[in-house]
């Protein structure tokens, strides 16, 4: 860059330059934000909380590691790089970061350079004439009252906005992959029973049959024992849709079309479930990149609010023109063809229409919705947590209670077939022990699920893959670079 000494200049630009650079350095010195009183009740601890212990509140960066899936954790990483929302997300950082520039321009000076050459005929048709032209034009608005430097403020909050909408989304996206594939694994855990049972049934069915034959099984055993095997077959292409449309939108989530697209999967079984605590409540308005979202809007309609007042204010814009002028080329620069002008005004708003009155309005209503939307961002953290700590603990409790659920219903359908096999049996009982065991079975598939995606939720509630570091701070306006304080 190329640096001009004042001394340098003629005497007669001083004054511009000089009323330029006392304009950028009033700027905004009136600037006073206001923030609107929170009036938030933060508990000291959540009703399910178990423990306090802080240090283990803060969820791992790679949480899904705690899972222990090596095919969830290669799917994960994908979902990271991959993903098309994340890369959205990311592509509206990089608009935010352009507005903040475009928000900037306006507390800087405008320079434009101007070049004219012009033949005109006189009237009557005596002659010709000719105008050369060749000039710089500056113009700088006085930030006095702190408009354009609070607008700067407000799209510097909305770039930050965006920010932490990039891990609002990548978050949500990694819960939903686990979710997901944990959706997979409970369907194949539901097809391995429902085929299983389908065996069992159809065992089943073959010795009625032979009972039947022998004449001590009725037509009704037999035709209750052939709708059970149906409805056990019947229960199959169900559990396969869930399966194949699960793996469908897994493909999706890690971008890739779902025909090439394939998950081993395996069981619920072998996914181990991670400890986590919630801490204090307190710290979770830090953890929650939500949260901090709804901080940051907050701020900038703040910004906002002040730029719309700023503008009932007057305007001072000044303007200075140099260059020269000359009817010949020749002669363009010679001394008598320097010119310059300068230039300074105020303009008052006196009456638009109301116009000015309803944009401050309107910027009040939308900072009174952002408080809104942030209190509700900081209860729903609140309540999110609640619930899923209430979830896994109920739904640990109930897998316990369920497996001895499984344990007694095949302990019974196994003693049932042996009696059926000696005759010594109604085969009611049988049917009943049958349809005891598969309704058990899929139950724990069903709750081993839902306490998978309780984990899942837990860790989403409490911000997990992300920390306070790697987003922007908000609520702290920053001096722009390159504009003068």
């Amino acid at each position: 860059m190329r640096y001009i000494s004042l001394k340098s200049l003629s005497f007669a630009t001083r004054p511009a330059l000089a009323a330029l650079v006392l304009g950028t350095g009033m700027s905004g010195c009136t600037l006073a934000t206001e923030h609107p009183e929170l009036g938030l009740n933060i508990p000291d601890k959540y009703r399910e909380q178990q423990t306090r212990a802080p240090d283990a509140a803060v969820p791992a960066l790679e949480w899904w590691r705690g899972f222990r899936s090596q095919e969830l954790t290669s799917l994960m990483e994908d979902a990271q790089t991959r993903n098309l929302d994340v890369a959205a997300a990311i592509a509206q950082i990089a608009q935010a970061d352009a507005q903040v520039g475009v928000s900037g321009a306006a507390l800087l000076p405008t320079v434009t350079g101007t070049a004219m050459a012009e033949r005109v005929r006189d009237p009557g048709g005596a002659g010709m004439s000719s105008q050369f032209n060749l000039g710089l034009t500056g113009s700088y608005m006085v930030d006095f009252w702190g408009k354009n430097r609070a607008s700067l403020y407000a799209a510097e909050e909305s770039a930050t906005v965006a920010r932490y909408n990039r891990e609002v989304v990548t978050l949500t996206t990694m819960v939903t992959v686990a979710n997901t594939y944990f959706q997979i694994l409970a369907a194949q855990d539901q097809l391995r029973i429902a085929r299983h049972d389908l065996g069992a049934a159809e065992r089943i069915l073959g010795l009625i049959k032979q009972q039947f034959n022998a004449g001590t099984a009725s037509q009704l055993d037999l035709s209750q024992q052939e709708a059970l095997v149906s409805t056990q077959r019947a229960s199959i292409p169900p559990l396969e849709v869930t399966l194949r449309q699960n793996i469908a939108a897994l493909a999706v989530l890690v971008a890739r079309a779902p025909v090439n697209f394939k998950v081993l999967g395996g069981s619920t079984t072998q996914i181990a479930v991670p400890r986590v605590t919630p801490g204090l409540p307190s710290e979770l308005l830090n953890q929650r990149p939500d949260i901090r979202q709804a901080e940051a809007q907050l701020a900038s309609s703040n910004f906002s609010v002040e730029a719309a007042r700023a503008a009932f204010f007057p305007q001072i814009p000044l303007t200075g023109q140099t260059g020269f002028q000359s009817a010949a080329l020749a002669s363009l620069f010679g001394p008598g063809a320097w010119f310059y002008t300068l230039a300074a005004n105020m303009t008052q708003p006196i009456f638009d229409g109301f116009l000015l009155e309803s944009q401050l309005k309107q910027a009040k209503g939308v900072q009174l919705e952002n408080l809104q939307a942030y209190r509700k961002a900081v209860l729903s953290a609140f309540a999110d947590v609640e619930k899923a700590l209430v979830a896994l603990q109920q739904f640990t409790l109930q897998e316990g209670l369920q497996t001895k659920v499984v344990t007694s219903s095949r302990r019974a359908f196994d003693v049932a077939e042996t009696q059926l096999r000696a005759g010594t049996v109604n085969q009611i009982t049988v049917l009943q022990t049958q349809q005891t065991l598969f309704t058990a079975e899929n139950t724990l598939v069903q709750v081993r699920l839902s306490k998978l995606l309780a984990v899942s939720s837990l860790f989403q509630a409490l911000g997990g893959g992300w920390t306070p570091q790697k987003a922007l701070p908000s609520l702290q306006p920053s001096t722009p670079a390159n504009v003068p304080s």
